[in-house]
Order: C-alpha cells, then structure tokens, then sequence
C-alpha cells in the first residue's frame, strides 16, 4: 500500500535533513551555492530523488554535481540518521530545471511584450480599407404629405 501522505511528510523532512547537512556536513571546495528546491520519495520510501539549483555558471554548477555525487554517501547517513526508518532510501541527486525555464518563459514575455508595442505602433497610424463605417444603413423613405 502507497501512503501518499507519509512520503510527502518524509520528503519534507530529507529537503531539511539535506540542506542542513550540506550547509554544515559537507566540506567539499567544489560545492557551490545549493538550494536544494525538490525531494521526491517513490511510494515504497525506497528511493528520494533531490532536486537542486546552483546559482553561478556552468562551470560551477558542474563542479557543484561532482561534489554531491561524491557527497552521497554522507548525505545518506544523515538522513538515515535523523530519520528513525527501518530503510534508509537511496538518494539520487538531480539538477532543477527551473532557472532555464524561468529564463525561457521571460523570454517569451519581453517577445510578447515586443509585438505588443509593434501592433500599438501600427495601430496608430492605420486608416480603414474603406469606409469607416461599412455596414449598410437602412434607407429612410420620408413620407410626402400631398
């Protein structure tokens, strides 16, 4: 059985157990500024997928995945420490996504933004096709008072 609720509780406890082990535990001069923004627990609390981010450049963020994949083992027992589980899940450490999505989605704004201020520009100077008003008026026959 899947206890949906257990694994949320448990991967809300790994995100705090790793980002104070990391802040404190590990002493490695390749890791960089981690946040760590993400943990998964699969239903069995088998295994814990983290998420992270590394604020700097991609030389930074390289060294900072070499780091936590040598840190693994640490980490582990740690959270199998403050855990009190029978099983200690396995730990896979996984880069986020979110600042190049982040940035894509800014992107698409200022270009959206961008076409905006060109169809307002446009909009200025356009005159109609034809008339300006071209719907058909009814024609109103006056009535001769003979």
């Amino acid at each position: 059985m899947v206890d949906h609720a257990r694994a949320a509780r448990m991967a809300d406890r790994i995100k705090v157990i790793v980002a104070q082990t990391l802040e404190r535990g590990v002493k490695d001069p390749r890791l960089g500024f981690v946040t760590v923004t993400d943990v998964r627990v699969s239903g069995d609390l088998q295994h814990a997928s983290i998420f992270y981010t590394v604020y700097g450049s991609d030389e930074d963020r390289a060294n900072t995945a070499k780091a936590l994949a040598s840190a693994t083992g640490i980490v582990r027992k740690e959270v199998g420490k403050n855990l009190k589980v029978r099983l200690t899940p396995t730990i896979e450490f996984i880069p986020d996504a979110l600042p190049e999505n982040a940035s894509a989605i800014e992107a698409l704004l200022r270009e959206a933004h961008e076409r905006d201020a060109a169809t307002e520009e446009l909009k200025k100077h356009a005159t109609y096709a034809g008339d300006e008003d071209p719907y058909a008026k009814p024609h109103v026959i006056e009535d001769d008072e003979d």
